[in-house]
C-alpha cells in the first residue's frame, strides 16, 4: 500500500507530540496509508476546512456515554485545528468489526441522540464530492448518472416524512470496539438527513459487503422502524457513489443484486 510521508517534526511539536514519540511515528493501517499514530495522537491529512473546523468544535465538547464515545482533537499550540495540512485526534483503542451490525446500530442510535439538537451546518451547501453528490442524488435533489439499477431504485422512491438532523452516513467500518469500553465512533461523514437513512446504510453495506443476509438486513430494518423506502435511497446512494467514481461494473452490480431486489419487494 502506498503511504505519504509522515508529519514533520515541527508539525508533531506544534500538536505537543515530544521528541521521544515523534521518533516512534507509526503508520497505522486503514485510512488509505495515510494516517500516523504518535503516542497517544492520530495525525492525518486535513483539508483545514469548515467541515474540519466544524467537526472539531463539536467533538471537542460532545458528551459521550455508555452507549459510545468519540476521539477528542487536539488543537495546536496556536490554538488551530490544523498545522501545515495536518489535524491531529486523540488516539483510542478499539477494532472496526463490521459483523457486529446491531452493536454498530446501538453505538449509532446513542450517537445521534447526542448531536440530536445540533444546527445544519452551511458546509454541506458547498460540498462537491462524489458523496456529497450521492446523497443529493439519493434525495432527489440533484439528477442522477446513466444508471439502469440507478434509474429503477429511484423510480421506487416515495416520500419520506421522517424529520431530518445531522447524521453519521456511514457508520459501518468507522465503530471500534474494546472490551470492557464504549463503543468508538470514528471518521465522521455529516449528512442532513433522517437517522434511519443512517442506519440503511449500514444494513445497506453490511447485505452487499459483510455477508449479511439480505432476508436478516429487511428484518432488521423493520425491528428498527427504518423502512424499506430508506434502504431504497440507501443502496442507491451508495450506488451512485460507485458511479460518480468510476468503480460501477458488472461485479459490483452482482454484489448488490440480492440486497437491492429484498429492498424491492
Amino acid at each position: 500500500m502506498a503511504t505519504a510521508l509522515p508529519p514533520s517534526r515541527a508539525t508533531l511539536a506544534e500538536f505537543g507530540i515530544g521528541s521521544a514519540h515523534q521518533d516512534e511515528i507509526l503508520n497505522l493501517p486503514g485510512g488509505r496509508g495515510l494516517t500516523w499514530r504518535a503516542g497517544d495522537t492520530v495525525l492525518r491529512p486535513s483539508a483545514g476546512d469548515g467541515e474540519t473546523v466544524w467537526k472539531a468544535i463539536v467533538l471537542a465538547g460532545l458528551p459521550h456515554s455508555a452507549g459510545f464515545r468519540t476521539p477528542r482533537p487536539i488543537a495546536a499550540r496556536s490554538g488551530a485545528w490544523t498545522v501545515d495540512g495536518w489535524e491531529a485526534w486523540q488516539w483510542l483503542p478499539g477494532a472496526a468489526d463490521e459483523t457486529r451490525v446491531t452493536d454498530v446500530l446501538d453505538a449509532g442510535e446513542a450517537f445521534h441522540q447526542a448531536v440530536r439538537g445540533i444546527e445544519r451546518p452551511d458546509f454541506l451547501d458547498q460540498a462537491d464530492d462524489p458523496w456529497a453528490r450521492s446523497d443529493r442524488i439519493a434525495w432527489q435533489e440533484e439528477s442522477p448518472p446513466a444508471n439502469a439499477t440507478l434509474r429503477r431504485l429511484i423510480a421506487a422512491f416515495r416520500p419520506v416524512s421522517a424529520t431530518a438532523q445531522i447524521i453519521h452516513g456511514d457508520l459501518l467500518g468507522n465503530v471500534m470496539f474494546e472490551p470492557g469500553q464504549p463503543p468508538v465512533v470514528i471518521d465522521w461523514a455529516p449528512y442532513w438527513r433522517p437517522v434511519g437513512f443512517g442506519d440503511a446504510i449500514v444494513l445497506a453495506d453490511a447485505a452487499c459487503w459483510h455477508d449479511l443476509e439480505p432476508a436478516e438486513m429487511i428484518r432488521l430494518a423493520d425491528a428498527r422502524n427504518v423502512g424499506r423506502q430508506l434502504l431504497v435511497r440507501a443502496l442507491a446512494f451508495r450506488i451512485a457513489t460507485f458511479e460518480l467514481l468510476g468503480h460501477w461494473d458488472d461485479r459490483m452490480q452482482a454484489r448488490h443484486a440480492p440486497a437491492i431486489e429484498a429492498a424491492l419487494v
